[in-house]
């Protein structure tokens, strides 16, 4: 697999850029709008900035597991991501202003290396479980930012 495969979803929010970023920023409070995961924590006290790394735990019905995630942008007001893995999936929230507060973005990169690593742990099984990512990527954004409106609009 060559390419990545991506998803991105927008929400306004009526809220400034910087309450929106520093609520997205906070990884600590993930679990407050992610459907899968259930709580995030920064590694060795960091926080939001680049090369700073946090552990998420995941829940779905099926498993539980824990990733290991490297921010890769931080720039106030505008954008935050990270790379789970690092190098497997981008995920990045993207703030731009707009009429009635923030249009806030959450995108999603498979990257072809996070693929390949799925090939070489699913096996023949690699296809089913990219799937079953994607799927999840397309339902997951739009509810987790729809939550995420909710407790900036609701604070």
């Amino acid at each position: 697999m060559t390419e990545s495969l991506t998803f991105a979803d927008s929400i306004l929010i009526e809220a400034d850029p910087a309450t929106v970023y520093a609520t997205v920023a906070d990884v600590t409070r993930t679990g407050e709008w992610s459907p899968i995961c259930r709580e995030c924590w920064w590694d060795e006290d960091d926080g939001p900035r680049v090369g700073a790394w946090f552990t998420g735990h995941n829940v779905t019905p099926d498993r539980e597991w824990q990733t290991r995630s490297q921010v890769i942008v931080a720039d106030e007001g505008r954008a935050f991501g990270w790379s789970v893995g690092p190098g497997r999936v981008h995920w990045t929230y993207s703030m731009q202003e707009a009429a009635g507060g923030t249009l806030l973005t959450e995108s999603w990169d498979f990257l072809p290396e996070g693929q390949e690593f799925f090939t070489e742990k699913y096996g023949a099984h690699a296809a089913e479980q990219i799937a079953e990512r994607t799927s999840a990527a397309r339902a997951g954004i739009p509810e987790t930012l729809s939550a995420i409106k909710k407790v900036i609009e609701q604070a």
